[in-house]
């Protein structure tokens, strides 16, 4: 089971967030047969959203947007209750580095992400930050500077089975400043975040999410949660539908006659909903 845990650190002046997200991740990369340099930085982009949709009330909506210019293109991310599902406009990218490791910063490369935010108020609120390495961690880090004014640091890992390019383990961490914080505290977990051990590495070592930050604060801190992390879809073939209607009868009746059929894949999670002939029959019937 996925699951984040939150505490405080640093005498309740940080919040600190880590997740082990390997489940998630890898359900990802079976359902869109993912290559490791886009399931890498998708698999980022799923745990920080993941810790991000853990930081809002329950029944929030967070939509996340990684739009950089590699060869990946587009990413998208929901996030709602730690619930997530999303979607790589280009799943069959693997570039590597000369040491053959596996290169997400040429696969993202430059852009933007943007993230709307559904509070649960009249109206929506957007954000947005540069793409500044493609690495997802230390983009996320400079968007929190920028668009929330929240100084943070991000740590997000992925490792693979070298032989069969599968995942074997994921997850990250969030450390956040709250106002008031004194500036020896800053400096102290500066210096600790200098010498921490890469969060890939502490992941593949089996770290869970409360060793993850026993490692950070020296065992300096107060657990607050626990959170159940999970990659869910909510779609079905009533929804669907719905989109069909929105079609209108003529194309409907143009898809009838030519197909006999519709068929319609989930972006989100590549399901299949089969609309039959006489499904549209009846859609054309109702409108």
């Amino acid at each position: 089971m996925d699951y984040l845990q939150k505490a405080y650190c640093m005498n309740q002046s940080m919040r600190i967030y880590a997740a082990i997200t390997t489940d998630m991740v890898r359900h990802a990369q079976e359902i869109f047969n993912m290559w490791p340099s886009s399931i890498d930085a998708f698999g980022r982009l799923l745990t920080i959203s993941s810790i991000m949709s853990a930081t809002y009330k329950s029944g929030e909506t967070l939509n996340i947007f990684v739009k950089g210019d590699g060869p990946i293109g587009k990413m998208t991310v929901e996030a709602k209750d730690c619930k997530l599902r999303g979607y790589v406009s280009n799943p069959g990218v693997f570039l590597q580095n000369n040491d053959g490791s596996i290169n997400i910063r040429k696969a993202v490369g430059y852009g933007e992400i943007e993230i709307i935010k559904d509070l649960h108020m009249r109206d929506v609120f957007s954000s947005s930050s540069e793409i500044i390495e493609g690495d997802i961690a230390n983009d996320f880090t400079y968007y929190f500077a920028k668009s929330e004014q929240i100084p943070s640091s991000v740590g997000l890992g992925v490792s693979f089975d070298t032989n069969t390019n599968k995942v074997i383990s994921a997850g990250g961490f969030l450390i956040q400043v709250m106002p008031g914080c004194k500036i020896e505290y800053i400096e102290k977990l500066e210096n600790k975040l200098r010498s921490l051990k890469p969060t890939t590495e502490m992941i593949k070592e089996g770290y869970t999410p409360i060793d993850i930050i026993n490692e950070i604060t020296d065992g300096d801190y107060e657990l607050l949660e626990t959170k159940e992390i999970k990659y869910e879809c909510n779609c079905s073939k009533d929804k669907f539908k719905k989109g069909l209607k929105s079609i209108g009868k003529i194309e409907l009746e143009k898809i009838l006659n030519e197909d006999k059929k519709a068929e319609i894949t989930c972006n989100f999670c590549n399901k299949k909903y089969i609309f039959t002939e006489d499904d549209l029959k009846e859609i054309i019937f109702e409108l």
